[in-house]
């Protein structure tokens, strides 16, 4: 059996969208083992000067439950 937590987290850039998400997956998976799929949430971004100046996405990040592993 597999069970799946989920993290909601904010990813941001000031080059892309993507980026914002390459970024914060990269930055979650520092500290959270076996990720396994993300779902894009939303998408937001801050203008200025009549230009994008910076991305975000909320993302939930899922990942795998270790049933094996013992608590310290």
């Amino acid at each position: 059996m597999e069970i799946k937590k989920h993290l909601i987290i904010t990813g941001n850039s000031t080059i892309s969208w993507k980026d914002a998400i390459v970024k914060a997956i990269a930055e979650a998976s520092r500290t959270v083992d076996y990720l396994s799929e993300v779902k894009i949430i939303e998408q937001r971004a801050n203008i200025d000067d009549n230009r994008i100046s910076e991305y975000f996405v909320d993302s939930d990040l899922s990942f795998v439950v270790d049933l094996n592993r013992k608590d310290s």
